[in-house]
């Protein structure tokens, strides 16, 4: 997992290096660096590359030590599937950093696997309350509103994820738009 996130880091660093125009805007943040380079991606690599980028970032917000330390193990438990030690790890994220967006965000994903509907929905508004331009928490929305018979509502929160991220996964499940500023999607979901 260090070696991956290593990986990510270095490629993120290279990606903005290519984009002098990102890097030298002196007064951004690093978030509108990092967004402006999602934004700006040219191809699905380079939309990866800004995407894996941000998710590191977000995760990099913890605000201390231990917070960190607790979304790292609901992440870790989640992806071994003890989905219930995973949920009890992100309780003390939310307890302890309520205004941290990647907390609830990680939460709702578990809440979400565990088929807790209602946790997960109200996790999700929570993350993008606190960080509008969540492309993870309104992807999720999208999929917890489908599986709950809510179309509508659900393509508004995909729409709302693809004009955040035009490379997102998830963009060819939108309606057919030809007006629609968003990469086509190329080969398939394996490739992506």
């Amino acid at each position: 997992m260090q070696r991956r996130l290593f990986l990510i880091r270095i490629a993120a660093l290279g990606f903005l290096i290519a984009c002098p125009s990102v890097v030298l805007a002196e007064s951004a943040t690093p978030r509108e660096k990092l967004f402006t380079a999602l934004k700006n991606a040219k191809t699905e690599r380079e939309g990866r590359i800004a995407e894996n980028a941000i998710w590191d970032w977000w995760v990099s917000q913890a605000p201390t030590p231990e917070v960190r330390g607790a979304i790292d193990r609901g992440m870790e438990r989640r992806g071994s599937h003890d989905f219930e030690a995973a949920e009890a790890a992100l309780d003390i994220v939310v307890r302890e950093a309520p205004s941290y967006a990647e907390g609830w965000n990680q939460r709702a994903f578990v809440r979400f696997l565990r088929d807790d509907v209602d946790g997960a929905l109200s996790d999700l508004e929570k993350a993008v309350e606190l960080e509008p331009d969540h492309f993870g928490a309104w992807s999720g929305m999208y999929h917890l509103l489908k599986r709950i018979g809510r179309p509508e509502a659900a393509i508004a929160a995909l729409s709302r994820a693809v004009a955040i991220h035009p490379w997102l996964k998830e963009r060819g499940m939108l309606p057919p738009d030809p007006g629609a500023k968003r990469p086509l999607i190329k080969g398939t979901q394996q490739e992506l």
